[in-house]
């Protein structure tokens, strides 16, 4: 058993690869991985976007983001398009496709859960 304080640790970030994923813009993405289970089904961090118009599918995980700094407009499926920016917290849902547009910046504490495929 672990107690993980972000704080305390001193986390080399990791560029995300997301060129696939790019709708509009060179956005540059950087993941801190501070607490990875045992299993690797469960995770959480930090994470950062610059400017740009990305997919952010969740695929096989829900995901509950807060967000810290900056903001974001992210569009769903559905038609909805909503603004999130620091103080906000909220969950995507496994089979999301989220289009994620960040004018400036974004950061967000994250926790992931991978689910099996066939969990909706």
């Amino acid at each position: 058993m672990r107690f993980i304080k972000f704080a305390d640790q001193a986390i080399e970030p990791v560029r995300k690869e997301l060129d696939a994923d790019i709708i509009e813009g060179a956005p540059e993405q950087m993941v801190w991985s501070h607490f990875v289970g045992n299993d690797a089904r469960f995770k959480s961090g930090i994470w950062d976007s610059t400017a740009g118009v990305f997919r952010g599918p969740m695929s096989d995980q829900i995901e509950y983001c807060h967000i810290l700094e900056g903001e974001a407009r992210i569009e769903t499926p559905d038609g909805q398009s909503r603004t999130v920016h620091a103080g906000d917290s909220f969950v995507m849902d496994n089979g999301l496709q989220p289009i994620w547009h960040v004018d400036n910046y974004i950061r967000k504490a994250y926790v992931i859960c991978s689910v099996n495929p066939f969990d909706n």
